[in-house]
């Protein structure tokens, strides 16, 4: 299942109303307010965050409370789901306090910096009860969910090649903006901040991963993480791929993800197609076959960035919504945020070991691979 996008959420899918609270009032907190407020089945209804002027800033912008501490915000009877915000590696922490107050789970990505970490989150929401998705909104991208469609109906044959890059740049005062950005223990580098979102779309298009080999490296930043990654991966189908990913690119590119197989191949760029052709479509170029050219390509929409980010946070945020409403899971998991993850760190660990990495079955635990299902 994609998940409902935002005319969907807009139609009142939502069996009652829901209040939300926000822990953590940096930068992504902005896009998960404005999302709430696009959800007529939700209300933001209060804020906190460990800086008191920054979270009564943003309730006073927000119309929103401001609590002085977590365990204000969880007290509140008013409100039955949290959207996570704080650094990547305080994601388990605070989570695990959300769910053992009987609240619902919206964790931005990463699910936390340590498998043993999500773990700890994973297990602490189901013996809570309660239900939890981590952010991966580009699920909702238009162009995400016609490629399922078409990955579903097997318009592209017998998977055999994925590429998922994400080449963005990021200046030195980004990292300085803030003493946990680029560290090892509450952030990581650019594959797992910026890269995670289409690493996690590689294995919703090719499945899990079962072999990874890496360089990584840091080239243009003082920092503790790397600024550029390269990732070459088997995957348990036997189809192989690469994930990439770079805060060093100047000025920065499009997030790109391109999937091949026998009978056809997808290419997104930024949520939308941008190129696609299948053999039932197009004429065999013979022995010597040949190169796509710009004629094949689906034109961008242009749609703004920003709106984007909101409509596809908004739908997730929505599909949450309605899985606590009709008991069931979310369309992305908590196993899903695990085992893009687990994936982040096998290409951290070759790099760092010089030597391929066979990933464990995370089956074993109960936590399956994201793949096509």
């Amino acid at each position: 299942m994609t998940g409902r996008d935002l005319d969907g959420a807009a139609a009142g899918e939502a069996a009652r109303q829901h209040g939300l609270g926000i822990v953590g009032a940096g930068v992504i907190a902005e896009t998960h307010a404005a999302a709430i407020a696009a959800l007529p089945g939700a209300a933001l209804v209060a804020v906190t965050d460990l800086a008191p002027e920054r979270g009564k800033a943003f309730a006073q912008a927000h119309d929103c409370a401001a609590e002085p501490d977590l365990d204000a915000l969880l007290a509140r009877e008013d409100i039955d789901v949290v959207s996570v915000c704080v650094p990547s590696g305080r994601h388990a922490e605070v989570g695990a306090r959300v769910a053992a107050a009987g609240k619902h789970l919206v964790v931005e990505k990463p699910i936390d910096v340590t498998l043993e970490a999500a773990d700890r989150l994973i297990d602490a929401a189901r013996a809570a009860g309660v239900v939890m998705t981590v952010i991966s909104q580009h699920r909702f991208d238009p162009g995400l969910i016609e490629l399922r469609r078409l990955l579903g109906a097997g318009a592209l044959g017998r998977l055999v090649l994925g590429d998922a890059s994400t080449k963005w740049y990021r200046s030195q005062a980004y990292y300085d903006s803030a003493d946990w950005r680029g560290t090892w223990a509450l952030d990581g580098g650019a594959l797992m901040n910026q890269g995670i979102h289409y690493a996690d779309l590689l294995l919703w298009s090719m499945g899990p991963v079962a072999e990874v080999t890496a360089v990584c490296a840091t080239e243009a930043h003082e920092m503790e993480a790397e600024d550029v990654a390269l990732g070459v991966l088997r995957f348990a189908s036997g189809a192989v791929g690469t994930v990439s990913a770079s805060t060093a690119a100047f000025p920065g590119f499009a997030q790109r993800l391109e999937i091949s197989g026998t009978d056809g191949t997808v290419v997104v760029e930024d949520g939308e197609i941008v190129h696609r052709a299948f053999r039932t479509q197009v004429p065999d170029p013979g022995l010597r076959g040949t190169r796509a050219t710009r004629g094949a390509a689906v034109p961008a929409t242009g749609a703004d960035a920003a709106a984007l980010a909101t409509a596809s946070h908004a739908a997730q945020i929505a599909d949450l919504l309605a899985a606590v409403d009709e008991g069931r899971e979310p369309s992305v998991t908590a196993a899903d945020g695990r085992a893009a993850l687990e994936v982040v760190l096998a290409v951290y660990q070759s790099a760092r070991e010089g030597r391929s990495v066979v990933l464990a079955a995370s089956e074993a635990r109960g936590h399956a691979g994201a793949g096509p299902r």
